[in-house]
Order: structure tokens, then C-alpha cells, then sequence
């Protein structure tokens, strides 16, 4: 019986850190595991569309994974390859039953703080994700060679860290945690405005971002800085039917055409965020997320609350001593006080993100706001000689040039 491709898909994603832990397991070998079921769901994608899905198609995985397995190690141990394939039957046998489901286990391995975020986001990807390295490496425009010595490199360096496959003890969980939720923070924000490359975003990154941190948030319900991220997520996420013209050009936040934003997304972040906060443990992804929801909640541009903001990015700022986060609080403080108020606090920043495009693009709006327009325009072509996104680069490129014509008149 056909199968639909796009159910066959997701069913595979859903599957393959369960298979992934499961054999890990029984292997006591994450990078061979990994690689083994790699291949059976590069085999699953081929056949099930056509003949169907199995009966049991995590048994199927596990069964063709397994096999995967014995023919790499097979000229190596022969007797230990007898061992695991006792131990493989068994398992697949038991698949049929309710089993322990590693996918959380496998992610926390997957974002282990000895790998680096580039390298930790794309393992997520491949592992839990369950995309193959070439969809990985279009998603960040890099050739597929570079992106599989990415992940060998992150599989070699957990296997040398020796850090057993389980989930993390009750003292280790919170320092697991805070890290799942930052590789997949900046999986979402990649996603959401990428770093280089000629579109604003990769949607791609964004919703596998928005998929894993459900998976979290189903795993950890109680925990409310992972529903703090989800609820980030997706209050940004309602945004991007609005977030760029016809042709691919950046919509600021204020000219966007809130009538077409995703209410759905709206009222579900809301309502996750409102459900945390609820729980009296607030983080900085809850602040976040509030001060998403004080965009979204307002009908108009003008209907911000731009003074909550403004506390909020306080808060924050206090909490993670971020530099981005001050930069932010410029934004919020010139709405509320006025443009010398914004470019104040830039003005007090130091290096490390002094020169940024994200600062030059502020100051340039702030510098417009306070009527100096050549000191904005400079501004807005720094900016863009800064930025490596193409799409972002044409909008401030476009900003300057908007203003040079309105000087000329």
C-alpha cells in the first residue's frame, strides 16, 4: 500500500532518536549507532513510500539499523557481533511493547557542553532531527564534505569525552537543560534571521527548532524555562507571514501587517508563557517570551507597550549581563524617552559588540529618529558593510539611500 511521503517523513523523524538510543544501548557505540540508523532511514525513505509502512516500523528501523551495525563491525569481532545481535533481537522483539523512548537522552548527548554550538545544532539535527548531511548542509549553505566532518568531529569528541549514554543524574539535569535549551535557542534564531547567505531566514532551522522544543517541553512539562523557550518560539514564529515583502525584503516590526501574523501561534505561546510564569520560577527565556507577547498582544505598532518593554529588557539584562540584551534596551528606553535616552546606552557599550551590524542598524534608526540624518545614513551604511545576510544588507543599504533622496529634496 502507497504511503504518503510526507507522512512517511515525519514518522522517520519522530523514530530516529529512539531507534538511535536503543541501539546506542545495546552497542555502547553512539557514532556507529548513529550512522547505522542514518543509513536505514535513508533506506525507509526509499521503500516505504512504495510498499507501505511496516506493521512496526520502529522494529523495521531498529531490525535494519542493527543489521547497518553488524556489517560495520563485522571483519572487526566476530564473537561480539554474535553478542549484539542476542542483544538486537531482543530488543526488536520487545519494540513491539511499550519501550523506554531515549529521544531526550539522545539529545542531551547531542548538546553536551564539550561540543561547540555549531557543532552541537548540527549532531541535533542529524540525531533527533533525522535530516541527512546533505539537507543539513543546504540548510547552511556550506558543502556537504564540511558539514560531515562537522558531525564526525562532534561524535568523536563525546565518544572522547566518555560520557555515558543516559539521561543525567539530578544534580547534572540543570546544566543539561540550560544547554538543550541554548543549542536550540540559536537553532531557532539561525532560522529566524540567518547569519549569511541572500534570504532573511532558513524556515527550515526555525520549525525543526519549534518540533525539538516540544519534544523538551513534552518530556519536561514542569520545567518552565523549557516552556518559556517554546512559548519564545513561537510568539516570534507567528510573525514570519509578515516578516518580508513579495520579493524577499525585510519588514521592520513596526510596518508589518499584523493582520496576517499567525494567531494560532499567538494564543498558544500566550498561553503556555502565561502557564509558566504561573509556576514562580521565571528565567530569561520567560522574559523573553513576555516581551514577545507585548509585541504580539498589541493591534498596532503604536498600541506597544513599549514602557513594560523597557522593564522587561531591565530584568533581563540584570539576569544575563548580555550585551545584545543592553543593545535591545536602547530600542525600548529611546521609545520611551526618547532617541538621546537609546543612543546613550549604545554609546556606553564596549567592544565585543561595539562594531556589529545589530548596533550600527540601531543607531542609524535611533540617529534617523533624533533628525540627524547624515550621521544616520553613515550608520545605515555601516551596517550594511557589516552584515553578511544579503537580504538584511539590501534593506539598509536601501535605508540610506532612502534618506539621501529625502535629504536631495
Amino acid at each position: 500500500m502507497i504511503a504518503d511521503p510526507t507522512r512517511v517523513e515525519d514518522l522517520l523523524r519522530d523514530l530516529a532518536p529512539q531507534v538511535i538510543g536503543s541501539l546506542t544501548r545495546q552497542s555502547g557505540d553512539f557514532d556507529a549507532a548513529e550512522d547505522a540508523v542514518q543509513e536505514a532511514l535513508i533506506a525507509a525513505a526509499e521503500h516505504w513510500p512504495r510498499e507501505g509502512i511496516p506493521e512496526n516500523p520502529r522494529a523495521w528501523l531498529q531490525r535494519t539499523a542493527g543489521r547497518r551495525l553488524i556489517d560495520q563491525r563485522r571483519s572487526e569481532q566476530a564473537r561480539a557481533n554474535r553478542e549484539l545481535q542476542v542483544g538486537l533481537d531482543t530488543a526488536v522483539a520487545a519494540s513491539a511493547m511499550p519501550d523506554e523512548d531515549d529521544t531526550l537522552a539522545v539529545l542531551f548527548m547531542c548538546c553536551h557542553p564539550s561540543l561547540t554550538p555549531a557543532s552541537a545544532i548540527a549532531l541535533t539535527l542529524r540525531a533527533v532531527g533525522g535530516l541527512t548531511t546533505p539537507q543539513i548542509a543546504r540548510a547552511f549553505l556550506v558543502p556537504e564534505a564540511t558539514m560531515g566532518q562537522r558531525i564526525s568531529r562532534a561524535k568523536r569528541t563525546i565518544a572522547e569525552s566518555g560520557v555515558p549514554f543516559r539521561s543525567p543524574t539530578a544534580e547534572q539535569r540543570p546544566v543539561a537543560i540550560r544547554s538543550v535549551l541554548h543549542v536550540l535557542y540559536l537553532m531557532f534564531n539561525e532560522g529566524y534571521v540567518t547569519s549569511d547567505g541572500a534570504d532573511l531566514g532558513r524556515p527550515q532551522l526555525a520549525d525543526e527548532a519549534i518540533r525539538l522544543a516540544r519534544i523538551v517541553h513534552r518530556e519536561l512539562p514542569d520545567d518552565p524555562e523549557v516552556a518559556g523557550l517554546l512559548a519564545l518560539m513561537l510568539l516570534v514564529e507567528a510573525r514570519r507571514p509578515a516578516r518580508t515583502t513579495a520579493d524577499g525584503e525585510p519588514i521592520p516590526l513596526p510596518d508589518q501587517d499584523r493582520t496576517t501574523w499567525d494567531h494560532a501561534l499567538v494564543e498558544e505561546g500566550t498561553a503556555i508563557l502565561d502557564e509558566a510564569i504561573a509556576a514562580g520560577r521565571v528565567g530569561e527565556y520567560q522574559i523573553q517570551a513576555s516581551i514577545a507577547a507585548v509585541h504580539d498582544r498589541a493591534n498596532t505598532a503604536d498600541a506597544t507597550d513599549w514602557r513594560q518593554i523597557l522593564t522587561l529588557y531591565e530584568l533581563l539584562e540584570r539576569m544575563t549581563h548580555n550585551p545584545v540584551v543592553t543593545v535591545n534596551r536602547a530600542v525600548a528606553a529611546a521609545m520611551v524617552d526618547g532617541p538621546a535616552a537609546g543612543l546613550t546606552i549604545l554609546d556606553g557599550l564596549d567592544g565585543s559588540v561595539a562594531g556589529s551590524h545589530r548596533v550600527a542598524a540601531v543607531r542609524a534608526h535611533l540617529l534617523e529618529l533624533s533628525g540627524d540624518t547624515d550621521g544616520a545614513i553613515e550608520s545605515y551604511r555601516a551596517a550594511a558593510r557589516l552584515t553578511t545576510n544579503l537580504a538584511e544588507q539590501r534593506h539598509l543599504s536601501m535605508q540610506a539611500a532612502r534618506l539621501r533622496a529625502q535629504r536631495a529634496t
